[in-house]
């Protein structure tokens, strides 16, 4: 467990790092591309998939809102629901700095070979259940 906190905190950093001159975070980026993924997603399932609490997922989307990156839009099939969806600049933001997350992913598996990144991946998504 702390192998994988390691990684997972080593790639935050990197991907934070690299994401800061387009004013966006690593959590910035998973919301947005959650919500064009799912073309608007309840925010309980961005926390569900992210891990966070409910009430940072309300920061982190009042933080997206107020960016003009996504909104909120009520859930036709349930009133109490909110859905998120990326605004026309979310997806141009995702666009712009998918590139960068993308460097940020070759330079975290780096050591491996193309082989060894493709199965890392494979088995990550069973553990995470993607």
């Amino acid at each position: 467990m702390v192998l994988l906190a390691k990684a997972s905190g080593s790639a935050l950093r990197t991907a934070n790092a690299a994401l800061e001159p387009f004013g966006f975070r690593a959590r910035h980026y998973a919301t947005v591309k959650i919500a064009a993924e799912g073309g608007g997603v309840p925010q309980r399932q961005i926390g569900a998939v992210l891990g966070l609490d409910p009430s940072a997922v309300v920061a982190l989307v009042d933080d997206l809102e107020s960016l003009g990156l996504v909104q909120r839009q009520p859930d036709p099939d349930d009133r109490r629901t909110r859905l998120v969806s990326p605004t026309a600049a979310g997806l141009a933001m995702l666009e712009k700095v998918s590139p960068v997350v993308g460097r940020v992913q070759e330079r975290s598996m780096g050591g491996l070979t193309a082989a060894e990144r493709d199965t890392f991946l494979r088995l990550l998504r069973r553990v995470v259940k993607d």
